[in-house]
């Protein structure tokens, strides 16, 4: 549970992350949901295993995040702002990362 400084109270930003399912051609998926404010993502990530589809969904959140304009305006936390979200990203993106998050790489 992610949360956005708001006005007068923190809005909460759920994140789902499901159960990976088999998927056609034998790979397999793993559904994800974040509940921005503004409006809802349903994504999937697709791997070779279900491990492989998990690590890809928590990379692809933690690169949603990081992406964000939540996150760019600097009033999304999930401790305290600016101390990280607690999802990897790609090596591509590491130099986004903050706080907790910027310690593990």
């Amino acid at each position: 549970m992610l949360k956005l400084r708001g006005v007068n109270a923190d809005i909460e930003i759920p994140i789902r992350i499901f159960l990976p399912e088999k998927a056609e051609g034998g790979s397999w998926s793993c559904r994800y949901e974040i509940d921005w404010p503004d409006e809802k993502w349903a994504l999937a990530a697709y791997g070779n295993d279900s491990v492989q589809a998990i690590d890809l969904a928590l990379h692809m959140i933690g690169s949603e995040i990081y992406a964000s304009n939540y996150h760019k305006s600097g009033q999304l936390f999930l401790e305290a702002p600016r101390r990280g979200y607690g999802f990897p990203v790609p090596k591509t993106l590491r130099d986004l990362l903050e706080g907790d998050d910027a310690k593990f790489y």
